[in-house]
């Protein structure tokens, strides 16, 4: 169906929607699998049937009609035939048939053709969810099937989908393709027979079962993954995911970087020579280095000074390094991240800095010039700036300074990967909450180096779980900030009703009185009719009238891009006594000063969310707060994960265990964000139960990639195909 040979016949809708979801291949559409299933193997009986219940039974059609109120809908009377089914029964005449209860059809969308389907006298075989009332039975839109077709024997299979492929379309585009897979050979066996677990069933017949489960089996098994044709698709789709990381690493360590080994003693703790000084390249002195960390207000601490080590380590050598900084806020990351810089300009090469919005980016920006920018004058080299709201001239100017080599350290935003931006010699990229970029711009980015792979070193303040690193991140190596530094001062974390709005009103007026600043984060700029929150702009209204004479501050993504630099300028300069906000100010900013973060609808944001928005007070040495301010809504409570995430909130500052608790609550796909857009997520295995066949995967994929690589690549394209590009990223 989707492997056919050229052919100028336009696609359909239907065909259209299965490339839209990537079922391109025979073994793309064997391999999706099914979301539920349906039990039409038996008949119920409508008389004993319970309210919101799913029961199938026998009908004859009494009449039919289109009604026009309260909207337009076919109506259709039917009663069950409550007489056996039987061969002979179709001879019978619709008055000798035997008749139970009466039961209303009704249909909102529908077709002329399924008008037709309900002729009077017409008998059928329905399926659908029972309500009861005071006009008896009814039905919305049930399952309509002949009624001289046998029952199923199989359980049948409920696929996700899109709009324009119905389920009866893929159920047959599926069972093509895997008929065709079966008949192939696509399922032969991969897994080389000394690690064949005897608990596992074979590929072919747990993809077989899985699409047709055999009637009277535990739905409870299919539906929790647990069955054996479950376990089996995880093992495989976790093996893949192990070999095609591990050979992506194994990948990048052949090919060449810049070796940045103009380092000089770093830190204490940290070797001074990690390389020959005798090796090319090597004659730098590390003097920008040790300069840098001469005019460092603070000392660094022993986490920092370990994964500089690394870093330092893994930089001076020949393969590029692929690594993830990983750290909880406030955990000293971007100084982290300037001594790499400072190590790759001392040895001759360019860094580039890229975050994920302008706000950020600047913040870095700011920093790095007030550290680095007097320095690298002596050297006659200086910090570019490159961003999508640049003047013309501006932007001219710093494309210019990058292309020649004068600027040792560019910084901006994605700007930085357009194809008008050119580097003499680039050595280093770093990337800041690498979570919120696609692999697409990662890629885009290490091609500005055509004869070499430049080092790339991704941040994130969303520490990552120990089973995600060795699932999802196992193609590269992980350093973790596990020290904050001193000095930082604890907040306290206050879970409220937004019915004591007064109360933290008070509380603000009380914090600007002593000085301090003060942050307002709302989930929207607009109003909104179906989403009842309160939204940035009335919020500054409210506080600006609440609070006569302190000046309240606005901020959201909808603005000018100068008028939000405007804005975080007079706040970083406390001209601003409280800025409301929505989340652009979630990472980067830095307000010493600002000594409370009140966060409205508090239970509308995710946990990591709510971390880091949290990690933008404590920042000084004055006592600091956040208030989650939530509210119940209509109902009157709070559901059961938004109550979960608070609680975490209120009971750890743990930046490692908040992401373990979130992992828990979103799942990985959700948790990882924009690495999904590429990377081997996984459809089928859940890290929470699925430790076992994880470590079995890890322990087998050396050895496949060793031994057997020829069955090594074909498991990994059967599972991945198109998709292995981007575990370059």
């Amino acid at each position: 169906m989707t492997n056919s040979a050229n052919t100028t016949k336009p696609l359909t809708a239907p065909q259209k929607a299965l490339r839209k979801m990537g079922l391109l291949r025979d073994i793309d559409l064997a391999l999706h699998l099914p979301l539920r299933y349906e039990d039409e193997t038996r008949w119920c009986s409508l008389g004993q049937a319970r309210d919101g219940e799913i029961v199938q039974f026998l009908a004859l059609v009494t009449s039919s009609e289109i009604a026009f109120k309260p909207r337009r809908q076919l109506i259709v009377q039917v009663q069950e035939i409550v007489s056996s089914a039987t061969n002979d029964e179709e001879f019978l005449s619709n008055e000798d048939l035997i008749k139970g209860e009466s039961c209303t059809l009704r249909f909102f969308n529908f077709y002329p053709s399924l008008q037709k389907t309900f002729t009077s006298g017409k008998r059928l075989r329905l399926r659908g969810e029972i309500r009861g009332g005071m006009l008896g039975k009814t039905m919305m839109h049930p399952s309509v099937h002949a009624y001289d077709e046998n029952l199923p024997n199989t359980l049948t299979p409920v696929y996700s989908t899109t709009a324009g492929l119905p389920q009866a379309y893929l159920r047959r585009a599926v069972m093509t393709g895997l008929d065709r897979c079966v008949r192939f050979g696509s399922f032969k066996e991969t897994i080389p027979e000394p690690f064949q677990s005897p608990n596992l069933w074979s590929l072919t017949k747990s993809v077989q079962f899985l699409h047709e489960p055999a009637a009277g089996v535990s739905l409870l098994e299919l539906e929790d993954k647990t069955h054996p044709a479950w376990q089996r698709l995880k093992a495989e789709e976790l093996l893949a995911q192990q070999i095609s990381q591990l050979r992506a690493k194994r990948e990048r360590q052949s090919l060449t970087a810049p070796v940045l080994s103009g380092h000089g003693e770093i830190a204490v703790g940290v070797e001074s020579k990690l390389v020959d000084p005798q090796e090319p390249n090597n004659s730098h002195s590390g003097a920008l280095t040790q300069e840098f960390l001469k005019i460092l207000p603070f000392q660094l601490t022993a986490a920092q000074s370990r994964v500089i080590g690394e870093i330092a380590k893994d930089i001076s050598k020949k393969a590029p390094m692929y690594r993830l900084l990983q750290g909880d806020v406030g955990s000293g990351k971007t100084v982290v991240a300037a001594l790499a810089a400072t190590q790759c300009i001392d040895s001759g090469y360019q860094c580039v800095l890229m975050a994920p919005t302008e706000i950020l980016a600047e913040q870095h920006f700011k920093k790095l010039v007030d550290w680095l920018a007097p320095l690298l004058e002596q050297k006659n080299l200086s910090v570019a700036w490159l961003s999508g709201s640049q003047k013309k001239k501006d932007r001219q100017k710093m494309l210019e300074i990058t292309e020649s080599g004068q600027a040792a350290l560019v910084i901006g935003t994605h700007a930085v990967i357009q194809e008008q931006v050119k580097f003499q010699s680039l050595g280093l990229v770093l990337i800041d909450e690498q979570h919120r970029f696609g692999v697409a711009q990662r890629l885009a980015l290490k091609a500005k180096l055509l004869d070499q792979e430049p080092h790339l070193l991704m941040m994130s303040a969303t520490p990552i779980p120990r089973t995600l690193a060795m699932s999802y991140y196992a193609d590269l190596d992980v350093s973790t900030l596990d020290e904050l530094p001193p000095g930082r001062t604890p907040v306290i974390t206050k879970v409220i009703s937004d019915q004591r709005r007064d109360e933290v009103v008070s509380r603000i007026k009380a914090q600007i009185s002593l000085g301090r600043q003060v942050y307002w984060v709302c989930p929207l700029i607009e109003e909104s009719e179906v989403l009842d929150l309160a939204n940035a702009t009335q919020t500054h209204q409210m506080l600006s009238e609440s609070l006569p004479g302190i000046n309240v501050g606005l901020l959201h993504s909808k603005m000018q891009t100068s008028d939000k630099k405007e804005v975080m300028q007079q706040f970083t300069e406390a001209k601003i006594g409280v800025l409301v906000s929505t989340t652009v100010i979630e990472v980067g900013v830095d307000v010493p000063n600002a000594s409370l973060m009140v966060i409205e609808h508090a239970e509308r944001f995710g946990l990591s969310q709510l971390h880091q928005l949290r990690g933008r007070v404590g920042r000084g040495a004055a006592a600091s707060a956040c208030v989650l301010m939530y509210s119940t809504g209509e109902h009157g409570r709070l559901g059961e994960t938004a109550r979960e995430r608070l609680k975490a909130m209120a009971e750890t500052q743990d930046g490692f265990e908040i992401a373990r608790r979130d992992l828990e609550i979103r799942g990985p796909g959700e948790f990882l964000g924009a690495r999904q857009s590429g990377a081997a997520m996984l459809r089928f295995a859940d890290l929470s139960t699925d430790q076992e066949w994880l470590d079995w995967a890890q322990d087998l994929a050396p050895k496949m990639l060793d031994s057997y690589p020829q069955l090594a690549e074909q498991h990994v394209a059967r599972w991945l195909g198109h998709k292995l590009e981007y575990l370059k990223a």
